[in-house]
């Protein structure tokens, strides 16, 4: 199991010795302390990228997807290993990271490794002697800021396009769920990814974070996470006038009509907002009914949530597993609270399992 950070082809310790425990969500457990970066890890990791910028941007195309296109079957290979390192690191049940997180990872690299040499230019007509054109060209080091919640797919959706496009990689994974990050890249130097070209810095937002941000010599910023740290990232980002892409926090809520199908529409609903625990972006964490139906749709959507299996993620029969952190668990608790001060109703659920393999999840 990987544990130290990733900078210009080799693992490394933190400059200063620092580390931060990696927990079980499932049981509070120790599995691992990784490295922590700081400002001084990460200058080290944007030195290495920089470094690797013009060879790897020079590189055919064709021969970076070649590479892209490795690296998903070297993972392939790895599939096992991958979906119990997510569950054991995310708490995802055993059977949604080989159903979904890791297919959908592999899916992401090959469609990326596939379009890497077709990025194309075009002409712009626009007077007469004159010939316009756009060239598409690489951004330079991107700095990417992967969340807790699908780190492996995360890290998919960030690294293929950027190395595709011809970027080098300073990217910091949650301090929360490094692992399959950290051991992805392990599978990078396999298959003979260029020193420098991705670098993983894993840290926490106010320091590493915070300094991938204000960075000077970083060129881009892509992040995933909450609209407040979002904000932060674009005021530190202004300094160099860095190009930042969003991906933040929202509602999203789920409208059921008169007309719907019922059991489709609870069955949609439900996963809407338990699959991974309710721990996505995109999670319909509000319900809209049609008045005429909403009682029956309840009832039945009660039902479903009763039916759901809680466990060890690691368990082929979980279909529920523990919230990632201690410290999201005691927000979702206190948003609980709030609700019930201002008169809602828990109609069922709203409280940690009480028994003793699951209270300390």
């Amino acid at each position: 199991m990987r544990n130290q950070l990733f900078i210009n082809g080799e693992f490394v310790d933190a400059e200063d010795g620092s580390t931060i425990d990696v927990l079980n969500p499932h049981d509070g457990s120790r599995i691992t302390a990784i490295a922590e970066a700081k400002p001084a890890d990460v200058d080290k990791a944007v030195t290495a990228a920089r470094a690797a910028f013009h060879g790897w941007s020079n590189m055919f195309a064709s021969e970076r997807g070649r590479l892209i296109m490795k690296l998903a079957d070297k993972l392939e290979q790895h599939f096992d290993e991958f979906t119990e390192l997510e569950s054991l690191d995310t708490g995802h049940p055993l059977k949604d990271t080989r159903r979904l997180d890791l297919p959908r990872t592999l899916l992401n690299l090959r469609y990326f490794g596939g379009i890497a040499d077709k990025i194309d230019g075009r002409e712009v007509p626009v007077e007469p002697g004159f010939l316009s054109i756009v060239k598409r060209k690489p951004v330079g080091v991107v700095g990417q800021i992967v969340p807790w919640n699908f780190p492996i797919m995360f890290c998919s959706w960030k690294l293929g396009p950027a190395l595709a496009a011809g970027n080098t990689v300073v990217m910091k994974p949650s301090e929360i769920t490094p692992l399959s990050t950290l051991r992805l890249v392990d599978l990078m130097n396999e298959v003979g990814f260029p020193p420098g070209v991705v670098n993983i810095v894993p840290g926490y937002g106010h320091t590493a974070g915070q300094h991938i941000a204000e960075h000077p010599d970083i060129d881009k910023i892509a992040f995933t996470g909450s609209t407040a740290t979002g904000r932060k990232i674009v005021q530190a980002s202004a300094g160099n006038l860095k190009r930042v892409s969003l991906e933040m926090g929202g509602k999203g809520p789920n409208i059921v009509f008169e007309d719907a199908t019922l059991p489709a529409a609870v069955g949609g609903s439900a996963f809407a907002i338990f699959h991974n625990q309710g721990q996505a972006c995109i999670a319909g964490s509000r319900l809209l009914l049609h008045e005429a139906i909403a009682d029956e749709f309840l009832e039945k959507f009660i039902g479903l949530a009763k039916s759901i299996k809680l466990g060890n993620p690691l368990d082929d029969e979980t279909e529920m597993g523990p919230l990632t952190s201690k410290m999201h668990l005691d927000r979702v608790l206190n948003y609980i609270g709030i609700c019930k001060k201002e008169g809602n109703h828990v109609l069922t659920g709203g409280k940690q399992p009480d028994n003793d393999e699951l209270r300390k999840g």
